[in-house]
């Protein structure tokens, strides 16, 4: 019997959902990715667990997903209805950047909430900053250019455009606190 990774399990998944119809948000995908291993030292036994959460946080975008039209709710839910993934890579899913702000927005934070325990801060922080330093593109960049980015493609005074506005403040805590704990490490002795 083969034993498969969650890293293993994860990119072929991503891939089958959003590669063929959204070409650039599996490019974005792999990039959030990217990330995660470069934080990997900060997460210790969560490192796979994180990159598999990132690889995944945008399948909800998929045609073959999508619901709600709110994509980490039907991100979540094919996680855990179809994929049978694990709870805390669907919680991770559910909750990525600041997903109960744009939830309440859309009247949808009962349902996320009472679906989706969020009880994971450390690596909701490390998703978060994975996710908001990585362009649409896959490419490296800095929280406050992919803020902009995203009010300027959507528009401020879009619901999108709003919510990313008003998540701003947590965006850059988050990221905050991921680089406090990725300083800690590297000052830490060999």
């Amino acid at each position: 019997m083969t034993v498969t990774t969650l890293t293993e399990w994860a990119y072929p998944l991503a891939e089958s959902l959003l590669a063929e119809p959204l070409p650039r948000r599996w490019a974005h995908s792999q990039g959030v990715a990217e990330r995660a291993r470069i934080i990997a030292p900060i997460l210790g036994e969560d490192a796979e667990l994180l990159e598999a959460a990132a690889v995944l946080h945008d399948i909800g975008y998929s045609p073959d997903v999508a619901e709600t039209g709110f994509h980490p709710l039907d991100g979540a839910r094919y996680l855990r209805d179809v994929a049978r993934a694990e709870d805390r890579i669907v919680r991770l899913v559910a909750h990525h950047s600041c997903a109960w702000m744009e939830a309440e927005a859309r009247g949808l934070k009962e349902d996320l909430e009472n679906e989706f325990p969020r009880d994971l801060p450390h690596l909701d922080d490390a998703l978060c900053f994975c996710d908001m330093n990585t362009t649409p593109d896959g490419v490296p960049t800095n929280p406050v250019d992919r803020i902009n980015e995203i009010a300027g493609r959507y528009g401020v005074d879009s619901l999108i455009g709003q919510f990313i506005r008003r998540a701003e403040p947590e965006i850059l805590g988050c990221t905050a606190r991921v680089l406090e704990r990725v300083a800690a490490v590297k000052r830490q002795p060999m």
